[in-house]
């Protein structure tokens, strides 16, 4: 029998806006609608006779056979699901589907303390979690370098950031252990732990399953609440077999309670389609529904609809197969990009291989061997001006790092170019660090 922590817990990890939040006072009535011999006036939908919309139909690779083109309609119920305002949290057709995945994926089955709430895209539920558990100026545990994207929430909060450094093994928990350890007892204790388990970005590292289950360890000593963004969990292509979800190991401890799971279609299906979701407790899913119901009130249900009709055609096993498809195009392309590091890179960068996710994370040698100074030099100006000159895109390793400090690094995306086109890209990096180094 698995044991959830009480809904009680949450209160102290609620933020002050949060706890302000109220039911919308229309959608809020909308589960009465289903009750039997019940006649609503309530809501102001429109009339689905005005609709213009009649079916739609969706043609998509076979899974397991991408020369064949498989087509799913969308009619009748479906459609109509589909056209018309829905539930907050996501069609309940997604969200049983949902369930359905994270139990064959994670172990986790429905009811054992935990709910579903669909979002546009999982940005939009990590924005409304961390408004939900954060108040203006308090502590927050991120890992360093972070994902840039996510910076600019907290920043609007005024928080205050407590780093975590990674290495390719992921979050150093020994750190993490020693900076709780010695925070001092006047202060209050960070409440949450921001991470990207597998493929991080920018970093691509993946955390091993004894770092993570040092971290859960950590949570419940320490009484935070672990923030798992894993946008590349089905991008995971290492040698090893996949480590365990935090939300899966979760189930080790004592009460599963702890983790806030943040899913994405976005690298598996369409990036356009804007879905996402959150799995985690029900005090917190309910928290980040008021936010939506007043926000934008729901994710759109058409792209719900279809995004459901693809995947009950294909089924849990068809969906693994594209899934494992997926990463290992993504394997091919990083092969690709770091035989070509090797290639033109050798002496002049050093990284670690990433085992998911499509970045790479490497540091710029801008000094030659022997050259004076220890100092580690700065990869921003060159990479936005000389690298620029030279037609070459990247991003310096700075806007990833909380504090903002400099730092030699330079992330590269290896998803969407030819093999000519990054040899060629990395035949201009390496001129502009020969030329930083006076070669």
């Amino acid at each position: 029998m698995v044991q959830s922590l009480p809904s009680e817990f949450y209160s102290d990890f609620l933020s002050a806006a949060a706890k302000a939040r109220k039911p919308s006072p229309i959608r809020g009535l909308y589960p009465l609608e289903a009750r039997p011999g019940m006649i609503s006036l309530l809501a102001g939908k429109p009339n689905a006779a005005t609709f213009p919309l009649t079916s739609v139909q969706i043609k998509a690779r076979s899974p397991t056979d991408p020369s064949q083109e498989l087509t799913t309609e969308l009619t009748g119920k479906a459609l109509a699901e589909g056209l018309q305002y829905g539930p907050t949290a996501g069609l309940p057709s997604l969200c049983e589907w949902i369930y359905g995945l994270q139990e064959r994926e994670h172990g986790r089955r429905k009811g054992e303390g935990w709910r579903v709430s669909v979002g546009s895209g999982s940005q939009d539920v990590i924005h409304k979690a961390i408004l939900a558990l954060v108040n203006p100026g308090e502590p927050v545990l991120v890992e360093s370098p972070v994902y840039a994207g996510i910076l600019p929430t907290f920043e609007s909060l005024h928080c205050e950031f407590v780093v975590v450094p990674t290495d390719s093994q992921g979050i150093q928990s020994s750190s993490l252990r020693s900076t709780l350890e010695a925070w001092p007892a006047s202060k209050p204790k960070p409440r949450v732990l921001y991470t990207v388990p597998y493929g991080g970005n920018p970093t691509g590292m993946t955390a091993s399953k004894q770092r993570r289950q040092e971290v859960l360890a950590l949570a419940r000593e320490h009484n935070f609440l672990i923030l798992e963004d894993d946008p590349y969990y089905y991008l995971y292509f290492g040698s090893a077999p996949c480590p365990p979800s935090y939300f899966s190991l979760e189930l080790e401890q004592p009460e599963v309670g702890r983790v806030i799971r943040f899913d994405s279609l976005s690298k598996v299906l369409s990036s356009g389609i804007r879905i996402g979701f959150a799995c985690g407790p029900e005090a917190i899913m309910n928290v980040i529904d008021m936010h939506t119901a007043v926000a934008n009130l729901q994710t759109s249900s058409l792209t719900q609809a279809i995004t459901f009709a693809l995947l009950d055609s294909w089924g849990y096993d068809n969906f693994k197969a594209h899934t494992h498809t997926v990463s290992q195009f993504y394997k091919g392309k990083r092969d690709v990009f770091e035989r070509l590091m090797k290639k033109h890179l050798d002496g002049l960068a050093q990284w670690d291989t990433p085992e998911a996710g499509m970045f790479f994370w490497f540091k710029l040698l801008l000094k030659a061997p022997g050259a004076e100074g220890a100092e580690e030099e700065d990869s921003e100006s060159l990479i936005r001006t000389k690298a620029l000159e030279k037609g070459v895109l990247a991003l310096p390793g700075t806007v990833f790092l909380p504090d903002g400090g400099k730092t030699a690094y330079v992330r590269a995306a290896f998803s969407l170019l030819d093999e000519a086109d990054v040899e060629e890209a990395i035949k201009r990096l390496r001129a502009v660090v020969l030329e930083a180094r006076g070669a």
